[in-house]
């Protein structure tokens, strides 16, 4: 799910950064413009009402409250000593909302005037012949609560931030919601292996390019099915078809030992044993590949090592300790054939003697095989255990085996759970690491 998680992350963080870079560009010219742009509206407003206040009072007094003009309910009528002769309903009986008036043969003046409930756009329009002499008509507008040089950014860049974390989770959702089939199909790959290549993974409804996908993964899968199946039906066939006419060979040429002693006869049946042990190894590995179950049952590797030692002849001297009560869940046959290919191939590049060590480790069983010969080299210590690869030019001994042995070998120990390889030492030592039980 690492990789699903990663994409969503940063097609998020890609979502979010980019649209964020936009959405605070946007706020910040807009909590810097927005209260000039209003505040010229206001002032607009406000110079339209107090311009209808000069010309009426050119040739009429106000009886009364003075009605709303333009839109605009604050209205006042200042004369040329300060006294207000004339107010709306708004300013009834309060003085003069400002004190500015109009100067340097100017006949308009602007103001902001803030009081408790509020601040106000004010404009002042000065008229000198009208019916109460000299006066300035002052018309007020209240500003809205968002002009507030504190509170708009804060609501603004709120805003922006929680339109941000929406987007953000709508991104990881969506994003979440198109990637759901794809880490279906990934977790179908990854429950199907080799053994068992009959699984299908899921096809979504959607008839998308994913729907696509899975249909490919399918099709492809079915013809590595096919494929590999068809390889194990030949290792198969080919090893039990070769087996009837070597059995045959074997026995014409015992029979021919029987009469004769002769050196060629000796070799040729060397040689036969030989391509019957091949054969044997191929149909074993036929079988591994083709994911057999294996009947396991508890047993004292110690034991079975000491057994399995003392039943085998060897060139060389074997050495065994052996920790009593180290028990593995295993088939004693196939861990008998690992033990077996690992001292063969000791025995084969040995100098003087093979040590083999059986201890318990926590939960693990580990069993050593070591020798005493050259050694291998530490960047070949995977390739022995390819198949057909034999290392004679560094650790030769003979014409070397199969090739075949320590592949096996591993084949086995892997199918029981366990880790077979080379490990550093003094000697060169073949390190089986298995389940205890």
């Amino acid at each position: 799910m690492v990789h699903g998680r990663s994409i969503r992350a940063r097609v998020t963080i890609a979502t979010v950064v980019s649209f964020g870079i936009l959405i605070m560009s946007g706020v910040t010219v807009i909590s810097l413009a927005y209260p000039r742009w209003a505040r010229a509206a206001l002032v607009e407003q406000a110079d339209e009402a107090s311009r209808r206040i000069t010309t009426i009072v050119d040739t009429h007094r106000f009886t009364g409250r003075i009605p709303p003009q333009a839109g605009v309910g604050l209205l006042q009528v200042v004369d040329d000593e300060g006294r207000v002769v004339a107010a709306s309903a708004g300013l009834a009986g309060q003085p003069p909302i400002t004190s500015a008036r109009p100067s340097g043969g100017d006949s308009r003046v602007s103001d902001r005037v803030c009081r408790p409930e509020g601040c106000m756009v004010v404009v002042g329009t000065s008229n000198r012949a009208t019916v109460y002499g000299p006066i300035v008509a002052y018309a007020a507008v209240r500003e809205p609560f968002l002009l507030d040089a504190t509170f708009m950014p804060a609501v603004l860049y709120g805003s922006a931030a929680a339109l941000l974390a929406l987007m953000g989770w709508a991104a990881w959702y969506g994003v979440g919601q198109v990637l759901a089939p794809v880490e279906r199909i990934r977790r179908g790959l990854e429950r199907i292996s080799a053994e068992d290549l009959s699984r299908r993974v899921e096809v979504p409804a959607s008839q998308d390019e994913v729907a696509e996908l899975a249909v490919t993964v399918n099709d492809t899968l079915g013809r590595l099915e096919d494929a590999v199946e068809r390889h194990r039906r030949f290792v198969s066939d080919a090893s039990h078809e070769l087996r009837t006419p070597i059995a045959g060979l074997l026995v014409r040429l015992e029979a021919g030992l029987d009469e004769r002693s002769d050196a060629d006869w000796r070799a040729a049946m060397a040689d036969a044993q030989r391509l019957s042990d091949i054969v044997g190894d191929l149909l074993l590995m036929a079988r591994l590949d083709a994911g057999a179950e294996i009947a396991g049952e508890r047993v004292d590797l110690g034991r079975l090592v000491e057994e399995e030692v003392a039943r085998r002849p060897a060139r060389l001297p074997v050495t065994v300790r052996a920790e009593p009560g180290v028990f593995v869940r295993c088939s004693p046959l196939r861990l008998a054939r690992v033990l077996t290919n690992l001292l063969s191939n000791a025995d084969r590049y040995g100098d003087s003697a093979v040590w083999v060590t059986v201890r318990g480790s926590g939960d693990e069983a580990v069993l050593e095989v070591a020798d005493d010969g050259p050694g291998i080299p530490e960047e070949m210590r995977e390739q022995v255990f390819e198949r057909f690869t034999r290392l004679d030019r560094t650790r030769s001994r003979d014409t070397g085996g199969s090739g075949l042995g320590l592949p096996i070998a591993r084949d086995i120990v892997r199918a029981h759970g366990g880790e077979l390889r080379i490990e550093d030492g003094p000697e060169t030592r073949l390190v089986v690491r298995l389940p205890r039980d």
